[in-house]
């Protein structure tokens, strides 16, 4: 077994190793870990939050990108599920199975998005999720319309989520500090949706939306056909003065060209 402190966190993987104490202990009291629990953990480094985790839980799943940080985990946890893979290519239908998944991580930043957009299509075998995220990030997650940080992520997210902040965390926390304030997420699938009739557009008027958020909707979605008398919604609004039901009824008058 290598020893793990000889492992230099490497750019290309965004690895910041969490070595905090205090931080590791408040993240395990905000998840409250159980027996019952199926935990996934999503890029567990050198195993400082699986330390905290494993054992208090029914079975336990790592995904760890880095190779050369298998052999430790496996080493260090007796019994540790370790799937050596790149979540954003990992097959999520085959790993998270049947359901009942609680998700955790300290997740790199390059990977963030991308990957919370990904698991917003396994949130049926989701129960919640906890990450720590770049401070920015968990900001455009939990943001109110009428802000800079009202987006496409934030819309998504609130659909299908509800989204709380918890605490913020300095990069002294960090081995190495990144340049950035990180915050933990909670993020708790919605038991009821607004209805919507077709995902994709859903999408796709999020992407029009706000690729050209200064310019009012009419504008900004005007190679779209809208229904604007079913939708409801101003069309001389800007894309960020919309909220989730707003665009939830934008989607669902988006006519389908034949």
């Amino acid at each position: 077994m290598g020893n793990v402190l000889s492992h230099r966190p490497r750019k290309r993987f965004g690895q910041h190793f969490l070595t905090d104490a205090g931080v590791l202990q408040r993240m395990t009291d905000c998840i409250r870990p159980r027996v019952q629990d199926r935990m996934l953990e999503i890029g567990p480094g050198d195993g400082a939050l699986t330390e905290y985790l494993y054992g208090q839980v029914g079975r336990y799943v790592a995904v760890e990108i880095d190779r050369d940080l298998v052999p430790f985990l496996r080493a260090r946890f007796a019994g540790l599920e370790v799937v050596n893979a790149d979540v954003l290519r990992v097959d999520l239908d085959d790993l998270l199975g049947d359901g009942g998944w609680r998700v955790v991580g300290n997740l790199p930043y390059n990977i963030s998005t991308p990957l919370l957009v990904r698991l917003l299509g396994c949130l049926d075998r989701i129960e919640d999720m906890h990450f720590m995220l770049q401070r920015e990030v968990t900001a455009r997650l939990a943001a109110a319309p009428n802000s800079k940080a009202w987006g496409r992520i934030t819309v998504l997210m609130q659909y299908h989520c509800e989204v709380e902040q918890l605490f913020e965390v300095a990069p002294e926390s960090f081995e190495p500090p990144p340049r950035v304030y990180s915050a933990v997420v909670r993020l708790r699938p919605r038991k009821q949706r607004l209805p919507l009739e077709r995902a994709e557009a859903l999408d796709l008027v999020l992407r029009h939306a706000f690729s050209q958020r200064r310019k009012r909707l009419s504008n900004a979605l005007q190679s779209l056909t809208i229904d604007w008398q079913r939708a409801g919604v101003d069309p001389g609004a800007r894309a960020d003065q919309i909220d989730v039901a707003g665009y939830v009824a934008l989607a669902n008058a988006l006519q389908e060209d034949r």
